[in-house]
This record gives structure tokens, C-alpha cells and sequence, in this order.
């Protein structure tokens, strides 16, 4: 039995994307609701916004939309 775990990148496309706005100020839309903050790290998993002082890792996969804010 192998219990070795197989990871791959749901949606480049959008990882890359968010890398870019590193550093500014988006806006978004999750499966649970919407945040708008600075968005301080783009990891293939998961993203950092940071709201209010407060980092708040949201899960790439449960990203529906996001836009710069201003």
C-alpha cells in the first residue's frame, strides 16, 4: 500500500496572477464570503491578506474572483 500523497497546482493561472499583486490592496470573493486587505503572500495552496492588522490565510482553491482594490 502506498500512502504517499500526490500534490498538484489546481489552477496556475490564478497562483500566477495573484503573485503579481503582491504588495497591493484586493479585493476577494470566496466560497464563504469576500475580504478586501493587502494582499501580503501568494503561495500555490493558499494567499495572505492582511485586514485590519489581522493576516487571514485564505485557501486558492476557494477563491471564486479577486480585483485591485483601491
Amino acid at each position: 500500500m502506498n500512502n504517499q500523497t500526490e500534490w498538484h497546482l489546481a489552477d496556475p493561472y490564478v497562483y500566477g496572477l495573484l503573485k503579481e499583486q503582491i504588495g497591493i490592496k484586493i479585493g476577494i470573493q470566496t466560497t464563504r464570503g469576500s475580504i478586501v486587505g493587502k494582499l501580503t503572500a501568494a503561495h500555490p495552496d493558499h494567499i495572505v491578506v492582511e485586514m485590519g492588522g489581522t493576516p487571514f490565510y485564505i485557501r486558492t482553491d476557494q477563491i471564486i474572483w479577486f480585483y485591485p482594490a483601491k
